[in-house]
């Protein structure tokens, strides 16, 4: 019968719990030794960057709240978040058509991934914002025949339009990988027993397959995102006024260059330690790589050999 059941410290009745207890790691005097020479480099380089005069930080105190810097930053956020938010939804289409078991659809798949994948983001974002030069008119409609509506895509494709189509197709490539990876993870018995039960493959995938494979998704998902507001400043390339073309617009006036850089750097540097706070919550939640014994232990013993509960 079961007897004895324990919480909190680990200790049983046969004394404390080994597995439970703190592991201690002695430091040597080498390691001592590295802290102070990295405390002192690091010193010495704050030294000398704090009292360069050429870095001229009061030019940066007064550009980094300045409103076009602020607006540029606005529209890198808005540019990060609707890239991956149409990317991630892309994606996931792009995922499932990857897995299918149609081979025609699969290779079409796999030729999208291989195209956006193999080529360099910022071919692909003038590639967009010249496309008007290949179809400068469009037709959307039913094919062979009349039944359509013309467009301009001149009009159309600005270099914010091209900048969000261009980062979005991208980013979905990455993401289909990313998805099918997480779909891999979930094991053959649950998609057995799913298929058991009758459910279609809509169904099949919201109630089996995504709840399953979103821990190995999201923390791959939160690295995507602080890389895609990063990489949203290729698209000052494209005269985008957003983080990195505002500060050069100012410097291009001004001529005060490394500030401005320095402004422009600083902003990406709080952005991404801000977007790194709750990307690190995800992977200690949603990570299946660390296995970590509770703080709350529970012991069961038995008291006779039968081990017959009441």
């Amino acid at each position: 019968m079961l007897q004895t059941i324990s919480r909190g410290s680990g200790r049983g009745m046969n004394g404390p719990d080994a597995a439970l207890k703190p592991r201690l790691r002695r430091r040597s005097a080498f390691e001592y030794t590295a802290w102070i020479i990295c405390v002192l480099l690091g010193a010495s380089v704050f030294f000398s960057v704090s009292t360069n005069q050429n870095f001229e930080w009061g030019v940066v105190a007064k550009y980094f709240t300045d409103r076009s810097i602020l607006g540029g930053l606005m529209l890198t956020i808005f540019l990060t978040v609707a890239s991956m938010l149409l990317g991630t939804l892309l994606g996931l289409l792009l995922a499932i058509m990857r897995s299918s078991k149609l081979k025609p659809v699969a290779f079409t798949a796999g030729v999208y991934l291989t195209l956006f994948r193999g080529t360099p983001v910022l071919v692909q974002l003038i590639f967009w914002f010249n496309i008007a030069a290949l179809y400068p008119n469009l037709t959307i409609g039913i094919p062979f025949t009349n039944l359509g509506m013309p467009v301009d895509v001149n009009a159309i494709m600005s270099p914010i339009t091209a900048a969000l189509v261009g980062l979005t197709l991208n980013e979905a490539a990455y993401m289909a990988e990313i998805i099918r990876g997480g779909f891999a993870t979930v094991g053959k018995g649950q998609i057995e027993a799913a298929d058991s039960l009758g459910m279609s493959t809509g169904t099949k995938l919201r109630k089996v397959i995504i709840p399953q494979a979103m821990p190995s998704i999201i923390p791959a998902t939160g690295n995507q995102f602080i890389g895609m507001f990063k990489e949203s400043s290729l698209v000052s390339v494209l005269g985008v006024a957003e983080l990195l073309q505002s500060a050069q617009l100012i410097y291009a006036r001004t001529y005060e260059t490394i500030p401005l850089l320095i402004v422009a750097s600083l902003w990406y540097l709080v952005m991404t330690l801000i977007l790194s706070y709750p990307q690190s919550l995800l992977e200690k939640k949603y990570s299946r790589s660390t296995s970590r014994l509770p703080r709350k232990a529970r012991r069961v013993e038995l008291a006779n050999p039968e081990g017959v509960a009441r």
